[in-house]
C-alpha cells in the first residue's frame, strides 16, 4: 500500500457530523498517551488559537505531536514541510497507523503516487501533507494546491530557513513567499536546535508579524554524555559495544565508504549492522530503514551529512567516530537515542586532524565573511565541548544560553576521565595573557610560553618579559589543550570583537593569584619533561596529525617503493609523510613546503601523493 492508498481513516470527510473533540480526548483516543509532556500544552493551546508558532524543544522532547494533534481538530489540510524523506517516510507510516489520513509528496514517490496524494489534499480527504521544501516551491506544486482547503503550515526543522543554522538550506527561505502566495493565514515552525540569533532570523523569514516563541529546556538528562581521542576507533567502538549487546543504536561516520566498511566490520563482528546514507539506492535505503525500525538490536551505521530521520524511540545509544560538525548537529544526532525517556549512551570520539579539516573547509568557502566568523565561532565551541575538564551537560547546555548544576551522568562526573594538578601550568598560561595586556592571540602567547624568537614576538619585546620562555618543557599541543580547557572552564577567553586576543575572567585572575588551584585533563595532551627551548633547536615532529591519512600515504610510498624496487625511505621519510599528514597540504605549492619534498619528488610523486590527501580530505578514500 502507497502512501496514497489509505482511505479508511479517521479525521477525514466521514467525520464533518461528528461531535468535536478536545485536544485531550485525540492524545487519548488516537495518539494513546494520558497526558502531555512538559511544554507540550502550552504550545498546542497557542497553534490552536490560530496564531504563528516558534516552539524550540529538544530532540525527542514531542514536536510532532504539537502540530499533528492541531491538525486533526482544525479544518482543512495542513502541509507539514521536512528536509528528510527518510523522516517524512516514517512520520507518515505512523500517522497511517493511528487511522490518521495523512500522505507524503517528494522525489521517492512515482508521478502518480504524487499526483493521487495532491488530489486527496484538494478533495479534503487529506489531514496531514508531508512535503519536501523543493517540492513545495515547484510551480506546479503551487499551482494544485490553490484549490486545497489548507488550514496551517507546519515548518519541521525549522533551522533550515536560518543562515545561521547548522544545517541552512535555501530552498527553506522560500515558505514565506509560498505561504503567501497560498493565502495561507497560520505558520507554525518547530526545531530542537536553534540560538537567539537563529530564532531571530527564523520568524523574520518565515512570518509577517509577532509570533509566540517558546523555548523548552535542551537537556536530555536519560542521555549519558562521554567524549575520547580517536585511538583505534574500531576497538573503541567494539569495546563501547560490548556494553550495549542487543541494543538498537546508532553509528554516524563523516563518509559513505566510511560508514560501509563500517557496517561490513560489524556484521564481520557478528553484529546486526545496516549502512544509511544517500549513495544507496533508493530500495536499499528504504529496506534498511525498515530492518532498523522493525528488528530488535539493529545497528544502523549512516553519515552526519545525510542525517537520520528515523523516529524510533528504544534506540539505546549514539556512537561517533570521528567529530560533529559543530555542536547544534551533536545535539540532534545525539537526540536519536533514548527518545522514549529510558537510560540512553552517546559517545563521540575525536581527532585534531578533523578541527584542522573544518578550519581548513571554513577558511575555503565563499561564504561572507560574517557567516565564517560564525562558523569559527561554533567549530571552536565544540572543540571546548570536547576538550574542557567539567560537566559535558553544562558545557552543553551553556552553548544553548541555559544554566544547570553538574548532570552526574557524562565522563567527567562519572570521574572517568582522569585530571591532574595543572595550577602551575594554567597560572603560566594566564600569566603570559596578562603581561602581554591581553591582547593577543593563542599561537602568539604559546611562542611567547615556549621562548621562541619570532618576529612578532621582537618586535613587541615579548622575548624580555619574565613570562618568555617559562613553557618550554611542554609542546605546542599541550599549551593548544592547556588554553583550550581554559576557555571551557572560564578562566580565559579569545574576545571574537578584539582579533581573538585572549581575556582573563575573574575566576582566572583569582588562579594567577594563588587563590583557587585547577584541575585540567591528562587525555588531551603528552606531557613532556623536555623539549627544545627555541627555535633555533632540532624541530620536533608534528603531534596533532591525521592517523588515517598518514596510514594512507604509507601505503602509497610502499607501493612506490616496490615499483621502483628501493627502500621506502627513498621515496619520503616518515618525516615527511608526518608532516604531510599535518598540514593537508592541497596543491603542489603547498606540498613544496613539506619538508624533505624537493623538486625532483615532488615532480615524481607529488601528484600521486595530493590525489590521496585529497580524497581523505573529501571522504572518499
Amino acid at each position: 500500500m502507497t502512501h496514497g492508498d489509505m482511505t479508511a481513516s479517521l479525521f477525514d470527510t466521514a467525520d464533518a457530523n461528528a461531535p468535536p473533540r478536545s485536544a485531550d480526548e485525540i492524545l487519548h483516543e488516537v495518539f494513546g498517551f494520558s497526558d502531555f509532556r512538559p511544554g507540550q500544552r502550552d504550545i498546542v493551546e497557542a497553534v490552536l488559537a490560530g496564531g504563528d508558532v516558534l516552539a524550540v524543544m529538544p530532540t525527542g522532547g514531542g514536536k510532532s505531536l504539537c502540530y499533528q494533534l492541531p491538525a486533526l481538530i482544525k479544518p482543512g489540510v495542513t502541509i507539514v514541510v521536512s528536509p528528510l524523506i527518510a523522516l517524512m517516510r516514517d512520520q507518515v507510516l505512523a500517522m497511517q497507523s493511528q487511522g490518521i489520513a495523512a500522505a507524503s509528496l517528494n522525489s521517492a514517490n512515482d508521478r502518480e503516487d504524487n499526483w493521487r496524494t495532491l488530489q486527496r489534499a484538494i478533495g479534503g480527504d487529506l489531514k496531514l501533507l508531508y512535503i519536501s521544501p523543493e517540492r513545495l516551491a515547484h510551480v506546479e506544486t503551487i499551482e494544485r494546491l490553490r484549490e486545497a482547503p489548507i488550514a496551517m503550515i507546519a515548518v519541521d526543522e525549522a533551522h533550515c530557513v536560518s543562515q545561521w543554522g547548522h544545517d541552512f538550506r535555501p530552498e527553506y527561505r522560500q515558505i514565506g513567499q509560498i505561504r503567501r502566495d497560498l493565502g495561507i493565514r497560520q505558520t507554525v515552525a518547530f526545531t530542537a536546535t536553534a540560538d537567539k540569533v537563529t530564532r531571530e532570523d527564523i520568524a523574520e523569514r518565515l512570518f509577517e508579524a509577532d509570533c509566540s516563541v517558546f523555548v523548552r529546556s535542551f537537556d536530555r538528562p536519560n542521555i549519558s554524555l562521554a567524549m575520547s581521542q580517536r585511538d583505534d576507533g574500531r576497538a573503541q567502538l567494539l569495546s563501547f559495544l560490548k556494553s550495549h549487546g542487543g541494543e538498537a543504536g546508532v553509528v554516524y561516520c563523516q563518509s559513505r565508504k566510511k560508514v560501509d566498511e563500517t557496517a561490513a566490520f560489524l556484521a564481520a563482528k557478528g553484529y546486526n549492522a545496516v549502512p544509511y546514507h544517500a549513495g544507496l539506492t533508493r530500495e536499499e535505503r528504504d529496506h534498511n530503514q525498515d530492518v532498523f525500525v522493525r528488528e530488535d538490536g539493529v545497528i544502523v551505521v549512516a553519515t552526519v551529512a545525510f542525517g537520520m530521520g528515523v523516529d524510533k524511540p528504544d534506540v539505546r545509544f549514539v556512537f561517533h567516530m570521528q567529530l560533529p560538525k559543530n555542536i547544534e548537529s551533536y545535539y540532534q544526532e545525539i537526540g536519536r537515542a533514548g527518545r522514549d525517556g529510558l537510560p540512553a549512551t552517546a559517545h563521540a570520539l575525536y581527532g585534531f586532524g578533523e578541527v584542522r579539516q573544518f578550519r581548513q573547509w571554513i577558511e575555503e568557502s565563499d561564504a561572507p565573511e560574517a557567516v565564517m566568523e560564525v562558523e569559527r565561532q561554533k567549530l571552536n565551541a565544540l572543540v571546548r565541548l570536547f576538550e574542557a575538564p567539567a560537566c559535558r551537560r553544562v558545557q552543553l547546555l551553556a552553548y544553548f544560553g541555559e544554566a544547570t548544576a553538574p548532570c552526574g551522568n557524562c565522563d567527567m562526573c562519572h570521574g572517568t576521565v582522569e585530571t591532574f594538578d595543572a595550577t602551575v601550568l594554567a597560572q603560566k598560561a594566564l600569566s603570559a595573557v596578562a603581561r602581554t595586556r591581553e591582547r593577543f592571540g593563542m599561537e602568539h602567547l604559546i611562542d611567547v610560553l615556549r621562548g621562541e624568537r619570532s618576529e612578532k614576538v621582537e618586535k613587541h619585546g615579548h622575548d624580555t618579559i619574565k613570562t618568555f620562555g617559562v613553557g618550554a618543557d611542554q609542546s605546542k599541543k599541550v599549551w593548544r589543550s592547556i588554553f583550550r580547557q581554559l576557555e571551557g572552564i572560564g578562566l580565559a577567553v579569545p574576545d571574537p570583537n578584539d582579533y581573538h586576543a585572549w581575556k582573563i575572567s575573574n575566576a582566572g585572575w583569582r588562579v594567577l593569584k594563588g587563590e583557587d588551584t585547577v584541575l585540567l585533563r591528562k587525555d588531551t595532551m603528552s606531557l613532556k619533561d623536555k623539549a627544545p627551548k627555541s627555535s633555533t633547536a632540532a624541530k620536533e615532529l608534528p603531534t596533532d596529525y591525521d592517523e588515517a591519512l598518514l596510514a594512507a600515504l604509507k601505503g602509497l610510498r610502499r607501493e612506490l617503493a616496490n615499483e621502483r624496487d628501493v627502500p621506502a625511505y627513498v621515496v619520503f621519510s616518515d618525516r615527511t609523510l608526518i608532516e604531510m599528514a599535518a598540514k593537508v597540504p592541497q596543491t603542489s605549492d603547498q606540498l613544496r613546503g613539506v619538508h624533505g619534498v624537493g623538486e625532483r619528488k615532488l615532480r615524481d610523486y607529488g601528484p600521486a601523493f595530493l590525489d590521496v590527501i585529497r580524497d581523505k580530505a573529501s571522504g572518499t578514500a
